[in-house]
């Protein structure tokens, strides 16, 4: 899902007509709010994207090239030693 989301925030401004644009604004809203969200179509396009993206970093994850290890930050110093 997360990777989904982030796909899907890359997707939604692109190709966006805005109202201002279009020259239709709808009262109450502003200029810059989407004429046409084509959210679904949207969706879709997010999908085709992120399975393939999830399938890629599921196979590294699982594949153990990359692990949990590598990616902590907190880990690289090794263990705290704590005096008394």
């Amino acid at each position: 899902m997360v990777i989904w989301s982030m796909v899907f925030f890359i997707v939604l401004p692109l190709r966006m007509v805005s109202q201002g644009d279009a020259g239709e604004i709808v009262p109450g809203t502003h200029a810059s709010a989407p004429a046409d969200g084509q959210v679904g179509r949207k969706a879709k396009i997010t999908t085709y994207w992120a399975l393939p993206l999830w399938c890629i970093i599921t196979a590294v994850i699982l594949s153990g090239v990359i692990s949990v290890r590598d990616i902590d930050m907190f880990d690289r110093m090794g263990p705290a030693v704590v005096s008394d």
